[in-house]
């Protein structure tokens, strides 16, 4: 069975996927932490694998830059992978004083500059909130690997480059936790699919204090986030 964008049998992918927005983020964690391992997609180079941890098989797999890239993976994923549950692993940018680099935040909910949202629910807001029990669940294990999180809600914008100083002057009233481009429209789609969804970030910018990670320091930045989620994985 194949899709426009996913070109993989049905049994390919586990009932659960963890989805960085990277390509080459997907082959680190599928290299690093999954033993035997295939890759299993490759077209349009979002790279997706199936592997193993601790005897759980978990897929790991891209979504690509923003709500319409990220929906359309998840949507397929979903709909004709009939996968239950999506961890989207990834960057965020902060806003809040307390809130530094290299943090991991939680998104329990993610409110959108996007009309991605209002045009699927006839023009009005949308609440677009996480799994409760899944978010639930991975604050346990972050609290037994004795690793810091946050909780709290995204904003999800368009743009990654925005120099508007009210809005961030906003963001920060209105105690945004993290900034992505990806988190409203996954928990959206996982909405209308019956299916769940959750999102951790790693704070790799720090849009008001002009503080960002390396590329080199992402790398070695985002394991604790990676094994948070792979440990959630054993009982979902």
């Amino acid at each position: 069975m194949s899709t426009p964008h996913i070109d993989s049998k049905i049994n390919d992918f586990s009932d659960i996927v963890l989805m960085p927005g990277d390509p080459v983020r997907a082959k680190y964690i599928a290299e690093k932490y999954l033993n035997n391992y295939i890759q299993i997609n490759s077209t349009r180079l979002m790279l997706a694998y199936s592997g193993f941890y601790k005897n759980r098989k978990v897929s790991v797999m891209s979504h690509g830059i923003g709500i319409p890239s990220a929906s359309l993976y998840v949507r397929e994923l979903f709909l004709n992978y009939h996968v239950k549950k999506i961890i989207r692993i990834g960057t965020c940018g902060a806003v809040r004083d307390d809130i530094q680099l290299r943090d991991i935040v939680i998104g329990m909910g993610a409110s959108t500059d996007s009309k991605v949202n209002r045009i699927r629910f006839n023009n009005h807001d949308f609440a677009a909130i996480a799994d409760f029990d899944m978010m639930c669940h991975i604050v346990k294990i972050a609290n037994l690997m004795n690793v810091k999180v946050s909780i709290g809600n995204f904003f999800t914008t368009d743009s990654f480059y925005n120099d508007n100083e009210k809005m961030l002057y906003i963001l920060k009233k209105y105690n945004i936790i993290g900034v992505d481009m990806e988190t409203a429209g996954i928990y959206a789609m996982a909405a209308e699919c019956r299916a769940k969804a959750l999102s951790i970030c790693t704070v790799s910018d720090h849009i008001v204090n002009k503080k960002y990670l390396s590329s080199k320091d992402r790398e070695s930045s985002f394991n604790n986030m990676i094994k948070i989620a792979l440990e959630s994985t054993l009982d979902l």
